[in-house]
């Protein structure tokens, strides 16, 4: 199913999103929940390959919000078109949908960098003011991994760098993995930026994260909890 809209780039409050789920009915629900509050659907499919045509024909798409598991097998055809999305056109975002907690996909996503991308169940779409919000971030080129993934990850066996981490550093890090910057981090965690700040210079040197730029540093010290997590 295809859908169009006429508005243009000044009359649209929202991104533009193209949603590849292969249930009709979600399908067709979030498309309407997305366009009553404000984001412009000019796309909505039901498995990958209808998914890497859309894309191609609406160059200007701002995000995709994709289901991970899809026809024909059900298993990794969502994440491998995310890929695909994500090399083949990197001004697009790729929001993640997923049934149940899968690590090493959160890996997967961040693995090509920190921006436009993000992970969520899918019960986390009842929360319609959440998940808009997280739409939209991933959409500016932000990132989100939910934090029943954050949590799942951080639950298992972590290597020795990680454990000389403090149980504040680990909560500091925990949140910056849900895509987070300095000023939510504070927020959710209730102190300081400044204390935030001096949390994340200890992670960096614990990690042995070296002197590179500080938003690279920040990628590293997340991917090095999801990977270190997904090798158990």
């Amino acid at each position: 199913m295809t859908v169009s809209t006429a508005n243009t780039q000044d009359e649209r409050q929202g991104p533009r999103v193209i949603i590849a789920e292969d249930s009709v009915l979600l399908r067709s629900g979030m498309a309407r929940l997305l366009e009553d509050s404000g984001v412009e659907i000019v796309a909505a499919v039901g498995d990958a390959d209808a998914l890497i045509t859309a894309v191609a024909e609406y160059p200007d798409v701002d995000l995709c919000l994709i289901d991970i598991r899809m026809p024909p097998t059900y298993s990794e055809e969502g994440i491998q078109a995310a890929v695909k999305i994500r090399r083949t056109h990197p001004e697009v975002a790729v929001l993640l949908l997923s049934q149940h907690v899968v690590s090493r996909y959160a890996a997967d996503l961040l693995g090509g960098g920190a921006s436009k991308v993000g992970y969520l169940l899918k019960d986390r779409v009842a929360d319609i003011e959440d998940f808009l919000a997280v739409l939209r971030r991933v959409a500016d080129g932000g990132a989100a991994i939910d934090p029943e993934v954050v949590s799942q990850l951080l639950s298992r066996h972590r290597d020795r760098a990680l454990e000389r981490l403090t149980p504040r550093e680990g909560e500091v890090l925990e949140v910056m993995a849900q895509g987070l910057n300095n000023a939510g981090i504070a927020d959710r965690l209730t102190i300081t930026e400044r204390a935030v700040e001096k949390h994340i210079r200890s992670i960096f040197t614990k990690l042995d994260l070296g002197q590179d730029d500080h938003d690279h540093r920040r990628v590293q010290a997340v991917l090095r909890y999801l990977r270190g997590a997904d090798r158990d």
